[in-house]
């Protein structure tokens, strides 16, 4: 399904691009692959958080299957590795591009087992993808309305026309996760991972960034919560480079040192916002300070940075 779209009536926020992008997401939500997909997956991890052993392909085959894929794309460079302990943690990571999960999931250490929660759409709305994903499995999908699709919404409520159709088949069939049934999915999901002895790769900042060097402010708090309560670490971690991708280009996965914290089942307000400012200061100084964009050829960019779309 298409929409008509007059170029003259947009905003900043609103280019003929984004609102493609929206269109795909609207396409990916009412898909019966993609919705049958997401379900299996959340029954199956369920499952698993409950006892059930789950049957899942051994992270060094999940390590092989990315890294080739990635590093015949890409130069990427790890630091730090040695920083992240050989028992559960949450990793926290930066988020630059939809390739950061994949990136992440093909590099971390075999021991424990990660598993990343990431956008079920993004992930899963096309047939290579779903084949790959069920491949190599570790992948949490949590449905969300993306920021695009409020800003149509949003429009489409001033009087724009062209959105209002577009606007609609959003409210139809986009779900938001924001239900008490699907939060405590997602919640028995990730305290079953983290209490059998995985680990979890989490993105804080709740969307893509913007800009290399820099996050996306405030951080959410789901992250340090999740680590309270099951009285793991956290390990800051950043990505750089993967904003703007091209053929060849050098990405870093750079880890930070462990963050502990003591586990406590009664979570006060202020306790969480006391770690999250430890957790983004531990982030920003890994971050450069001055990140350059290399100059020069760059070949297959747009279909690089589009291909995850």
């Amino acid at each position: 399904m298409t929409y008509p779209i007059n170029p003259d009536e947009k905003t900043a926020d609103l280019t003929l691009t984004t609102i493609g992008r929206v269109q795909e997401g609207v396409a990916a939500a009412s898909d019966r692959a993609v919705r049958r997909t997401i379900e299996e997956i959340l029954q199956r991890l369920e499952a698993m958080a409950q006892g059930h052993r789950e049957t899942r392909v051994h992270a060094i085959v999940r390590r092989f299957v990315l890294r080739s894929l990635i590093h015949t794309l890409f130069r990427v460079r790890i630091e730090n590795l040695d920083r992240i302990p050989q028992t559960p943690a949450i990793l926290a990571a930066n988020h630059l591009h939809h390739i950061d999960p994949l990136l992440l999931l093909g590099e971390l250490p075999t021991h424990p087992h990660y598993y990343v929660l990431g956008d079920a759409r993004t992930l899963y709305n096309k047939l290579w993808k779903r084949f790959i994903l069920r491949l190599v499995g570790g992948v949490i999908p949590l449905e969300r309305v993306w920021k695009e699709e409020v800003a149509v919404m949003e429009a489409a409520k001033t009087g724009i026309q062209d959105l209002q159709e577009l606007a609609k088949a959003i409210e139809e069939n986009v779900r938001t996760g924001g239900d008490i049934q699907t939060l405590r999915q997602i919640d028995r999901i990730v305290q079953g991972i983290l209490s059998q002895g995985d680990g979890l790769v989490l993105f804080p900042e709740g969307r893509l960034g913007s800009t290399e060097g820099q996050l996306h402010l405030p951080l959410k708090r789901g992250t340090v919560i999740y680590a309270l309560r099951a009285g793991v670490p956290i390990i800051p971690v950043v990505i750089i480079g993967t904003h703007d991708l091209y053929l060849g280009k050098e990405l870093t996965v750079r880890f930070g040192e462990p963050l502990y914290f003591s586990q406590t089942s009664r979570i006060k307000r202020e306790e969480v916002d006391s770690v999250l400012e430890v957790l983004k200061n531990a982030m920003l100084n890994l971050l450069p300070s001055n990140y350059q964009e290399p100059q020069g050829i760059k070949l297959f960019r747009h279909f690089l940075n589009h291909m995850l779309w």
